[in-house]
């Protein structure tokens, strides 16, 4: 499993402790060793990636809402909206991942923990963020 990977995992967990457990963001930092040791390479990308998807989970949200067409993303599956929100969070975040690269990161991760049918639900949505990439990268060069 690439580092990459893992810390998408990683970070997924940490989401979904953050959704499920009456917890706070920084127990979830005080007890981070649990998910990944110290001396972890890919440890600095899962906290990027969770830290980020937390500072920006409105906007996230947002967009997934507007992409969602007939879901509450408070009754989607908990892994599911949490593996969307890292992927949307990459997309808007990290123009140098290629998109293809995060989305089918998103599925593998979805077929791991999620459902049978999950990978498809994940895909469907994260498909209508090429545009927000290609419209981000439009409004910062006119800054």
């Amino acid at each position: 499993m690439s580092t990459r990977r893992q810390a998408r995992e990683c970070s997924l967990q940490m989401l979904y402790t953050l959704d499920n457990c009456s917890t706070s963001i920084e127990s979830i930092y005080n007890s981070l060793d649990e998910y990944l040791p110290k001396d972890n390479v890919c440890r600095g990308f899962a906290i990027n990636l969770f830290s980020g998807v937390c500072a920006k989970k409105i906007e996230i949200d947002c967009l997934i809402k507007k992409f969602a067409i007939n879901w509450e993303i408070e009754r989607m599956a908990v892994v599911d909206r949490n593996i969307i929100r890292i992927a949307a969070f990459e997309i808007i975040d990290t123009p140098d991942t290629p998109f293809r690269v995060i989305i089918d990161e998103a599925i593998e991760i979805s077929k791991k923990y999620s459902t049978k049918n999950s990978s498809k639900f994940v895909n469907g949505i994260l498909d209508k963020f090429k545009d927000t990439r290609t419209q981000k990268n439009i409004n910062d060069a006119a800054i």
